[in-house]
């Protein structure tokens, strides 16, 4: 049967893979970016007319998370997929050099809006029969690894990740499976060109670690193979 699936940051990298692989095998999918006109997506509204919904939303905006809201009122999602995400500058991430700026602006869209934006289309999940609620988080964000570099992104995705445990555990009644999922080193603006795998690719993996959870992994931390991670 059919799934329902929102998604933001829809309109490019492995959100644009993953919304294409689900239309093609027959889901529904709700495509939120800021520019829902975007070109990518007009070129799936016009191939999947019946199975597309574009939706103007900016995660880091209360208003127009509300906005959307409004919009989808009454419409059940199955997996709500929080995928848009930032990297922040290139220079200026480490323990002795940050950039104080695009520290906050990268928590705004890594860390406030995934749980702004689950907390907002929290009663559409549990109107779905999925019940899943799903974030693009990074094996960057694990203490584990000991890192050494990148500390505005990396500490997004730590953070990210103890966020989405807490909402998690408040949501376990109501059994909604709550997913942190590391995508892979993808092909994508973010990864660069020598990244190990195409954005497709990660989809796919992404897309069957998903379909094969659910509250027995809630609150799991995995790749898109469905391996665990190290917090």
């Amino acid at each position: 049967m059919p799934q329902t699936w929102m998604i933001t940051g829809a309109n490019r990298g492995i959100g644009l893979a993953i919304a294409t692989e689900l239309l093609r095998r027959g889901d529904h999918v709700i495509a939120a970016a800021r520019d829902p006109q975007a070109k990518a997506l007009a070129e799936l509204a016009a191939a999947y007319p019946g199975q597309f919904t574009p939706l103007a939303l900016d995660v880091t905006s209360d208003a127009s998370v509300a906005a959307a809201k409004e919009a989808l009122a009454g419409r059940a999602i199955d997996v709500l997929l929080n995928n848009a995400g930032l990297y922040g500058p290139r220079d200026h991430q480490s323990g002795l050099d940050v950039d104080f700026g695009a520290w906050r602006e990268v928590f705004e869209v890594n860390v406030y809006a995934p749980l702004r934006v689950a907390q907002a289309f929290l009663s559409n999940v549990e109107a779905g029969n999925g019940r899943k609620i799903a974030t693009i988080s990074s094996r960057m964000g694990s203490l584990g690894a000991n890192p050494g570099n990148a500390l505005i992104y990396r500490s997004s995705k730590a953070a990210v990740n103890m966020t989405m445990v807490v909402f998690g555990n408040a949501v376990r009644s109501s059994n909604v499976t709550v997913l942190l999922l590391h995508p892979g080193w993808v092909q994508t603006d973010m990864g660069g060109g020598g990244a190990d795998i195409t954005p497709a690719e990660s989809a796919a993996g992404l897309i069957r670690t998903i379909d094969a959870s659910g509250m027995a992994e809630t609150n799991s931390f995995r790749d898109y193979k469905g391996e665990k991670i190290a917090w």
